[in-house]
């Protein structure tokens, strides 16, 4: 099953609450990367930002096999900007640990490159409550024992208030969210879903680690997918509640599904 590419599609196959896992999804070549993308965008965003374009000593050569790769081109930032998708590339060090040493990422998702890069797997994922004591152990093996060839995706999805491609707020979320009602929600929320693919480069032995964004306001989702988002994000998890900054908006969001279900009752 893959994963598909729209906002509908990539929150039926992200997890929304429940137990932390993978998600993975096998993927052909023909499913890997968006055909169809904002070029104008992507260019921009690297033109203007030159900082989100890192690469640690050593991690040359992997950075330069994933942007031939990627986009036929021997520089990491010209790849990413010719592509939808942000691209990460990690690499085990003495102790095979993964750790990312290079990454070209134009559309962050409430992460700044400066602090990940050159850290382990368990490091970056810090800020997920429970990645290390429920998820840690089997992303290590699995970067461990993905192959060459293989390409496996993943989605994850967000409830935010910005339809900004390059996401970094700086206010505090009571702040961010501050202007949403249910009356408005349909308006003022956006579904952020990342479709994350992995692949192992054959030549350095890297991972291949990219996202690509799709975004949508809430009100242009489906009622039945609105209920589900809904419904998830009533049930996070303590500390994944607050990371997510559900407090702030959780009651808004239910509100509006109410709305909109009884908008399908009426219409049936």
């Amino acid at each position: 099953m893959g994963l598909g590419f729209t906002v509908e599609e990539l929150v039926a196959a992200g997890r929304g609450s429940g137990a932390l896992r993978m998600g993975l999804a096998r993927l052909g070549e023909s499913e890997w990367l968006w055909s169809e993308f904002d070029r104008a965008a992507r260019a921009e965003v690297f033109a203007r930002c030159p900082e989100s374009v890192m690469i640690n000593s050593g991690g040359e050569g992997a950075a330069r096999e994933a942007a031939r790769l990627v986009a036929g081109c021997e520089d990491l930032g010209e790849a990413a900007a010719a592509v939808w998708e942000d691209l990460c590339v990690l690499e085990a060090d003495a102790t095979g640990q993964y750790r990312l040493t290079s990454a070209a990422v134009g559309f962050p998702t409430d992460w700044r490159l400066e602090a990940k890069i050159g850290q382990p797997l368990t490091a970056i994922h810090a800020p997920i409550h429970g990645y290390a004591e429920e998820l840690a152990a089997g992303v290590d093996h699995f970067f461990r024992a993905l192959q060459s060839g293989a390409i496996f995706g993943r989605a994850n999805w967000f409830v935010v208030a910005s339809d900004a491609w390059r996401y970094l707020p700086e206010d505090e979320a009571i702040a961010r969210f501050a202007h949403v009602t249910p009356a408005n929600a349909g308006e003022a929320l956006f579904v952020r879903c990342e479709r994350q693919t992995l692949r192992r480069l054959p030549l350095s032995g890297a991972v291949l680690f990219t996202i690509g964004i799709a975004l949508a306001p809430l009100g242009a989702l489906s009622a039945t997918l609105i209920a589900r988002i809904a419904e998830n994000v009533a049930g996070l998890s303590g500390g994944e509640h607050e990371r997510r900054a559900a407090p702030h908006y959780a009651a808004a969001l239910a509100g509006y599904a109410a709305h909109r279900a009884k908008e399908l009752e009426k219409a049936a």
